[in-house]
């Protein structure tokens, strides 16, 4: 297959080496999505060639490219970013010809890597597989974890105990491509390489985008990805899902979750919840991941108006507002297995006082959609929940009345064998450290493959959502 990158790596990558590790030890393999894109027939060993030794795959890429960018990192604008421990590997495409790559994190360093050594911890990976997978049972869009190896090289951090374990992660995304990729183009002021840039991402993204006019095809271009981003953020806020990093390089032109380092997810609702122990400002707190999503897609509009009117750019950057709210109200309804009530507004304002009940209560994020999966469905459920002395609340009334008014969406799906336990998936930090624990201590892998199991009987059970 031709490797549409290509079109644009002399300006937006430099060719990179992979690092040679001592062992290669296959700690996950994507089962679902290695025979989407066509790899389900690799061998074990095939596997390690590809994702360890990083062996072209056939047809595929003859070297990795180490991709440039620049970025705002914490609102401060960094012009010396780009790929510091990863690359791109390979393009490949699934069932549906969508255009999907394989890059990694972990690989060894690259003409980015500043300082760093161009590793990641197996913890790091672990990690990564867990949210990613949960993220995706969640209907979050998001990046998939397709490999995970165990590279044998003892490596030394601050933010946990040293020496620790090393991996090298390949992830499933359907671009890397960046905001900072733009801004990049935009600091030389390479109008030429930001057409070509704009041209690339329309043809191979957003074909419907196409103009022969460059100044009609950038901005209709940018409104595709303001929806694109605030649809997903819209999903992290339904799911509690708390970033850590939203600095510019860490949004793609397909608004999927990735380069979550320090991730968490809600155990209570907390507006001013940080994941990152270093935002010590609380930047990318939980409440302001919305906020924080428009400010960085100026960034990129700004970025694009090398080539287009301001005032085009802004008019699409309107679009942020009504796709984030339409996705943070029908996600959470989907969520809770409930079809949406009289209006937008209507559903809007039933989410205000769920979500409001849920900070004042402090009651368990998941536990509550779980025990209310299907609304008026899951009476009886509710009444058995490990949590229901909370619904018997004065203040839950409301709450109570908004779920059972809603129509349950498919309420079969509360047959399926997830929704027979007492409490539902949780990768609340206590309970990631308590899977990471017998890996470290034992080489007990037994505890994270029963969660992602557990994960994998959520995605069943939550189907279509």
């Amino acid at each position: 297959m031709s490797i549409p990158f290509l079109e644009i790596s002399d300006v937006f990558a430099d060719a990179a080496e992979p690092a040679t590790f001592p062992q290669a030890v296959l700690r996950y393999r994507n089962t679902r999505w290695d025979g989407e894109v066509g790899l389900a027939d690799l061998t074990d060993e095939d596997w390690v060639t590809h994702f360890a030794r990083f062996a072209p795959l056939p047809g595929n890429l003859g070297a990795p490219l180490a991709q440039r960018y620049h970025g705002h990192q914490f609102h401060v604008y960094n012009p010396d970013l780009g790929d510091g421990r990863g690359f791109l590997f390979a393009q490949v495409r699934d069932g549906q010809n969508r255009l999907l790559d394989l890059g990694t994190k972990g690989s060894g360093q690259t003409r980015w890597s500043r300082q760093g050594d161009g590793r990641l911890t197996l913890k790091g990976g672990v990690r990564e597989i867990l949210a990613a997978n949960y993220l995706e049972a969640l209907g979050v869009n998001t990046s998939k974890p397709f490999s995970l190896i165990e590279t044998g090289e003892p490596l030394h951090r601050n933010d946990e105990p040293s020496p620790t374990r090393s991996s090298v992660l390949v992830r499933l995304s359907h671009s890397h491509i960046r905001f900072g990729t733009f801004q990049r183009a935009a600091y030389h002021d390479d109008a030429h390489s930001m057409a070509r840039l704009i041209r690339h991402v329309i043809r191979h993204y957003y074909p419907d985008c196409e103009d022969e006019a460059l100044a009609i095809a950038a901005p209709a271009l940018f409104q595709r990805i303001v929806e694109q981003t605030a649809r997903m953020i819209g999903q992290w806020m339904a799911v509690g899902f708390v970033h850590g990093v939203m600095n510019t390089d860490n949004f793609n032109i397909t608004g999927e979750t990735f380069d979550f380092g320090p991730w968490r997810f809600l155990e209570t609702s907390d507006p001013n919840f940080v994941a990152a122990y270093f935002d010590r400002q609380g930047l990318y707190r939980f409440g302001r991941q919305p906020t924080q999503g428009i400010w960085a897609l100026q960034q990129l509009g700004g970025a694009i108006s090398l080539v287009c009117e301001e005032q085009d750019l802004s008019e699409a950057l309107k679009a942020y507002e009504p796709a984030y709210q339409q996705s943070f109200a029908r996600h959470t309804l989907a969520l809770l297995g409930l079809l949406g009530g009289a209006s937008l507004q209507d559903d809007l304002r039933f989410l205000q006082t769920l979500y409001g009940w849920l900070t004042e209560s402090q009651a368990n994020w998941q536990q509550v959609f779980f025990d209310w999966f299907g609304g008026e469905a899951s009476l009886a459920r509710a009444k058995d929940s490990p949590i229901a002395a909370q619904y018997d609340q004065t203040s839950f009334v409301s709450v109570r009345e908004g779920l059972t008014a809603r129509s349950p969406d498919r309420p079969e799906r509360l047959n399926a064998s997830y929704f027979q336990n007492a409490k539902p998936v949780t990768l609340a930090i206590d309970a990631v450290e308590a899977l990471w624990a017998p890996i470290a201590e034992q080489d007990d892998w037994s505890q994270l493959e029963a969660t992602l199991a557990h994960i994998e009987a959520a995605r069943a059970a939550y189907a279509g959502l």
